[in-house]
């Protein structure tokens, strides 16, 4: 049909695992809309998911928590175009950065540093002169 869903490297979500709805969208077709259904819903369980490594599996559940619905399904909807063709690849997408997104390694820890001694000098110097130049603008005090 079209493009596999790819998480990450060689990850493929297989069409087995993915369950599509489609239903009349509301929005732009005239006298098509009333006949065509065009919004797609696409259901992802990721809980149950074979095709996703334990880890990533686990970290995609912590990290989107807020979107599951029962703690397991992901739902990805689409309804911006008038061919349910489009809505489909829309929603296909929009699944894969979700996933890809969730799946991805934490970030390294920042490792704590500190300012060299000229960085902290030139700043303060800095701050001295612009200082200066700012009290000369001034008008002067008490006359």
């Amino acid at each position: 049909m079209f493009e596999p869903i790819r998480v990450r490297g060689s990850v493929v979500v297989p069409d087995a695992e993915l369950v599509w709805r489609f239903s009349r969208s509301s929005g732009p077709g005239g006298q098509h809309v009333n006949t065509s259904d065009s919004k797609v819903e696409l259901r992802f369980d990721l809980a149950a998911s074979e095709a996703l490594p334990e880890v990533w599996r686990e970290r995609a559940l912590e990290r989107l928590a807020h979107r599951l619905v029962d703690g397991r399904v992901l739902v990805v909807h689409a309804s911006e175009f008038r061919s349910q063709w489009r809505n489909r690849e829309a929603a296909a997408a929009r699944l894969a950065a979700l996933l890809t997104e969730a799946c991805a390694p934490p970030p390294k820890a920042r490792r704590a540093t500190r300012p060299s001694r000229g960085m902290v000098e030139r700043r303060l110097s800095n701050k001295r002169h612009r200082s200066e130049l700012k009290q000369g603008r001034r008008a002067p005090r008490g006359e």
